[in-house]
Formats: structure tokens, sequence, C-alpha cells
């Protein structure tokens, strides 16, 4: 079984995996509709999607058409000025043929330059919420990559009221101490003001030795079935975060599974050290060369 949770102050209980539609984008829609039936058989009742996830958005478009009061929708643009951010979330709203969403999030709010932009008078900050205020989405959310991104999160929540946050975390990225202090301040700030919290990358092993092979997600995820259950538990043993599955839909069926057979307890220390060491679980961030994706 697969546990909901309040998704923050929204109102929504959503289930604590949370289908990524990423996967869809580069999919025949054929393949799609069978992704598709996987996530309505299963318990997961919240789809991200985004409009830079290729063809993401129309992939679900017949999927939503009949099943659209099932699901939280949400789904994310990447502009920064007011008139652009507006504009692709009309057009996200053309694509995926539905009258709003339940969450538009800025996508990626990490550049200085961007961030600045993005709240200036005119920004997209401020034409999100107005969309919000129209009825284009129910609510506004940040989402982000990297080591940096807990601290501009802290930033973006001192500066408006958004509902949700998105951040990597895994047990190996739980080993980078100044990163998780920053993850453990943004937690403080999220339970006072009552912000959902999802996260990714959480089955990621490493970044691809080869990335000019071709790959279904950015980074290599773990192989090794018993590992990757392990990665799963690492995230939903923590009581306030949702995980957000991974852009190789062929990891779908194991990340459902790991979910709807977790007891709620975190893995043993000394099983995630081992899978760390035999697996070759690197973080995929390091605030340095490895921070950009």
């Amino acid at each position: 079984m697969i546990e909901t949770m309040p998704f923050g102050s929204t109102g929504h209980s959503s289930s604590r995996i949370i289908f990524g539609a990423a996967a869809l984008g580069a999919m025949s829609q054929g393949a799609a509709d069978r992704t598709l039936a996987t996530v309505h058989e299963s318990e997961i009742n919240h789809i991200d999607t985004a409009a830079s996830y290729g063809e993401a958005e129309l992939r679900l478009a017949d999927f939503l058409g009949e099943h659209r009061r099932d699901y939280f929708l949400a789904t994310k643009t990447g502009e920064r000025a007011g008139s652009d951010a507006r504009a692709e979330l009309e057009r996200s709203l053309e694509r995926m043929a539905v009258r709003h969403v339940d969450l538009i999030q800025l996508h990626n709010l990490v550049e200085e330059d961007e961030w600045r932009t993005a709240f200036s008078p005119g920004g997209a900050v401020e034409a999100l919420f107005k969309a919000r205020d129209e009825g284009l989405c129910r609510h506004v959310g940040i989402t982000g990559h990297g080591l940096r991104i807990a601290m501009m999160h802290l930033r973006s929540l001192a500066e408006a009221p958004f509902a949700s946050v998105l951040f990597p975390w895994s047990h190996s990225l739980a080993k980078i101490q100044p990163y998780a202090a920053d993850v453990a301040m943004l937690h403080e700030l999220c339970d006072v003001n009552g912000v959902a919290r999802q996260t990714i990358k959480s089955v990621a092993r490493r970044r691809w030795d080869h990335p000019q092979q071709p790959h279904f997600s950015w980074y290599e995820p773990v192989g090794d079935a018993d590992a990757l259950r392990r990665c799963v538990e690492f995230v939903l043993a923590d009581p306030r975060v949702f995980l957000n599955t991974s852009s190789d839909a062929r990891l779908l069926g194991p990340i459902l599974d790991a979910a709807s057979n977790h007891d709620g307890e975190m893995p043993p220390a000394a099983l995630l050290e081992a899978d760390r060491v035999e697996q070759g679980i690197t973080p995929i961030f390091d605030g340095e060369a490895l921070e950009v994706i």
C-alpha cells in the first residue's frame, strides 16, 4: 500500500510517490498510455510534469480527459519574465487540454540572475500568483537541482507564499554535511509554513560515465534491486517528504513495489554504506564541477 499524506497546506492528500511525467517525454503515445495505465492501477494520485519535458504534456492529454478528477496535476515553467511565464502556463493548459493545474512551479530557480528577474516587478513570481488568483492554477511552487537549492528555497520562501518546494535528496546526498544542514533548515521553515516537500534523484547511482550513449535519465540509476529498494526506503522513512519517480520509466515498477512494501523504517546505516561502496553510489552534485545539470 502506498500511503498518502497532506500535500502541505493545499488541502490535497497526495500519494507519497508522485509520478514524474518526464518519463513520458520521448515516448510514443502508445508507450505513454501503457505507462499511465500502470500509474492508474497503482495508488498514485499526483502527477508532476513540465513544459520542458519533451512531449510529456501532450502525452497526458487523453489520459487527463478521462481521469482529471483523480489526480493532483502539477507542471512547471522555466520562464522568468512574467509575460513569458504566463504564456507558457497557458500553453501547458492547452497541451494537456485542461482548464487549470493544481500546481504551477518555477522550474529550477537557483541562479542569481534568474532569481532576481523572477522576483522583480513584472516577473514570473508576480505573474504566476496572478494566474492563481484568476483560477488558471490553484497553487504556486518552486523546484531546483544542485547543492545550492535548499538555501535558495529558503530565500524564495522568505519572499512569497509558495505551496511546495522540490529538491534532490538521497542517502548519498545526505552524507554531504553542509547540504544536509541546509535541508534541515529548509524542513524547519516548511514545517512552520505548511509547505510540501518533494524529492528527486533518490535512486541515482552516479552521473553517466559516457553521457553520449542513449539513456532514459540524465543520471545512471541504481541497478541492483535491493539497493534501489533501500534508496526508496531511505526517502520514505522521513514522513515529511514525497518521492518523485524517475524519468526512466523502467524504474516505475520497482519504485512502486518498494513503496508498497515499505514498513516505514529507515534501512540500517551499515547496509546503506555497503550499497554506496559495493554499487558505486556517489552524489550526482558536489557544489563545484558537478553542480550544473
